[in-house]
């Protein structure tokens, strides 16, 4: 997620939205930080997506609106509904058949005749996200530590007929097909995902840059095709911009980053470096409501690689976009904030494409209210 406004719980009713002279709207500066531990809680791990079989460390989404904004000191958490449900063509399955070893690593198939098969894949994950911000300044921004985890269900399901030639142990060639209708689902814990991140703001410009990557301890099998975890570790970093203003409600992130992959052991294949670009824009109708736009493109830019890559070059590649919809509301003295967000994928090449919508729920500290400014005391002699 993955992904604070400061929105005072220390008014028992919310006060009506200011205009500007201009009469556009006014949305209060300090509801960017509970806004940002919020949206910034939806990036998570990955599932069953690209590169390896045509899956990857990095869920395009991680990041949307406000990814770059400030934040509020203190713990907040984030609760993440995730659903997933996408399909993919010869290119994908067989490469789940060489992945699983239900392919001989001699095999050389002729994928013009392998159009038949298919792989579909869906997943329906609970995350839970705690995440740490310093006070105090670090390189003159803002730090924060999180965590990510998962449990949840993922099922996959590869049919068709794939037909091809069998490399003998004399160079000689024989026809080969072969028929197949698996399917499988699994209940796991997915990986741990740690991240590190360093924000700044100067007026309605900030930045972000961060550090994250994949400890791959969730349940993996390499001879099954369901699996919570990737069977390898991984380092992703990046950085971001956003842009807010406050005076009329508009606002635009984008976060970029690369992901390096290690070693599969299990598989003896290493994925190449993948290349992601996370982007949402969104308008405050209200204090309390936000719409707007979600998006991301995701590009492998570097070859999958190893003695278990029988497949080649394989270089995934995704665009998605879609909608979502933002509610703030205080929770005792926490502010917490509801997120409903979709995307439908198109222009998909050696990875499974679909639709896949996240639901979250956060808690955040709540922004202290504003200091009253005193009175002058007025002599009069």
């Amino acid at each position: 997620m993955p992904h604070s406004k400061e929105l005072s719980a220390h008014h028992s009713s919310p006060r009506r939205l200011r205009l500007t002279s201009s009469g556009t709207r006014r949305v209060p500066s300090r509801l960017i930080r509970y806004v940002v531990a919020a949206v910034t809680a939806l990036w998570v791990p990955s599932v069953a997506k690209a590169d390896e079989g045509g899956v990857s460390f990095w869920v395009p989404g991680f990041f949307g609106s406000l990814a770059a904004a400030p934040q509020q000191p203190g713990w907040s958490l984030a609760t993440v509904y995730y659903h997933t449900s996408v399909s993919a063509g010869a290119d994908v399955a067989f490469s789940r058949e060489f992945q699983t070893s239900r392919l001989p690593a001699s095999l050389t198939a002729n994928l013009n005749a392998s159009a038949s098969l298919r792989v579909n894949g869906t997943g329906d994950l609970g995350f839970v996200i705690p995440t740490y911000v310093f006070a105090t300044p670090v390189l003159g921004g803002q730090a924060a530590l999180a965590m990510a985890g998962a449990y949840g269900r993922v099922g996959t399901s590869l049919a068709g007929t794939l037909v091809g030639t069998l490399t003998g142990p004399l160079g000689n060639t024989v026809p080969f097909a072969r028929s197949d209708s698996i399917s499988e689902s699994l209940w796991g814990f997915t990986d741990l995902v740690p991240q590190f991140s360093l924000r700044w703001n100067a007026g309605v410009h900030n930045y972000m840059t961060y550090v994250t990557g994949d400890i791959p301890v969730g349940a993996y099998d390499s001879t099954r095709l369901a699996n919570t975890g990737i069977g390898h570790g991984a380092i992703d970093a990046g950085g971001g911009y956003t842009y807010f203003n406050p005076q009329t409600g508009r606002e635009f992130s984008a976060v970029l980053g690369f992901t390096y992959n290690f070693l599969n052991t299990a598989t003896q294949y290493q994925n190449g470096v993948d290349m992601h670009f996370d982007w949402g824009a969104s308008q405050f109708l209200s204090k309390q409501v936000m719409v707007g736009l979600v998006g991301y493109a995701y590009k492998e830019i570097g070859c999958d690689s190893g003695s278990g890559n029988h497949v080649g070059c394989f270089q995934s590649q995704v665009l998605g976009v879609g909608p979502q919809i933002g509610f703030f509301f205080p929770v005792g003295d926490m502010q917490g904030y509801l997120n409903f967000k979709a995307y439908g994928e198109f222009d998909a090449s050696d990875r499974p494409k679909g639709w896949n919508a996240w639901i979250t729920f956060a808690i955040s500290p709540a922004a202290p209210a504003p200091t009253a400014t005193a009175k002058p005391v007025v002599r009069k002699y």
